[in-house]
């Protein structure tokens, strides 16, 4: 019986196999999604603990940054692919470098083309090219810039708020994501050439909460 079980565990896991991996082909997707990520929030969470507690270079206050693009992410319609194999060239460091100044660091470049850059089946300089055009796209309301004390808000109104300030958004195209209980990120979806369209799967809305915490701008 072991054996049976054994030979019909190794059948499934063929079978699933192909499968599995057709869903991480490099340029094999169905559209884009520009994800911002509101500074304040990451650093509270994450960065202010970098470097033995000194904090990231984003993290300084006079830094005065809102929001950085986190990444330009290829989407299925249901899932996303990640870490793909792809015939096109890692980035230089130059390039990498040159991301830094809306995605924070050079780091956050090089990490964004390993998990979502390969999966776009473009070369680096296209990838991060095509990043940056969708980032120019996105107006960012400057009333969250105002901000002097952390407030709690409804991420509907940040969504509204994205809309008012891009006419040419769909209303099922933007959606705000929660990560305990703040505000994290404003994610906006394209076409592959950069038109918009609404968002599908989990990314049509990601925080279901009524209400989570905004942190101002550092």
């Amino acid at each position: 019986m072991r054996g049976v079980l054994t030979a019909a565990l190794a059948v499934a896991m063929a079978l699933s196999a192909p499968a599995a991996r057709a869903a991480d082909r490099a340029g094999e997707f169905d559209y884009y999604v520009a994800v911002l990520s509101w500074n304040a929030t990451w650093c509270a969470l994450e960065g202010d603990a970098w470097n033995d507690g000194r904090g990231a270079d984003q993290c300084d206050p006079s830094e005065d940054i809102g929001f950085v693009l986190h990444g330009l992410w290829p989407q299925h319609e249901r899932g996303y692919p990640e870490h793909c194999t792809t015939p096109k060239r890692d980035p230089r460091r130059s390039e990498s470098a040159a991301m830094a100044d809306i995605m924070g660091s050079a780091g956050l470049a090089w990490y964004q083309w390993k998990k979502h850059g390969r999966c776009s089946g473009l070369d680096p300089a296209e990838y991060f090219s095509l990043a940056r055009e969708a980032w120019e796209k996105i107006r960012r309301p400057a009333l969250l810039r105002k901000l002097t004390d952390p407030v709690k808000v409804d991420p509907a109104v940040i969504e509204d708020a994205f809309l008012k300030e891009n006419p040419w958004m769909r209303d099922t195209g933007v959606s705000v994501s929660c990560r305990d209980g703040m505000i994290y990120e404003v994610r906006v979806c394209f076409t592959k050439a950069l038109s918009p369209r609404a968002c599908s799967g989990r990314v049509a809305r990601e925080c279901r909460a009524p209400s989570a915490l905004l942190p101002p701008m550092r």
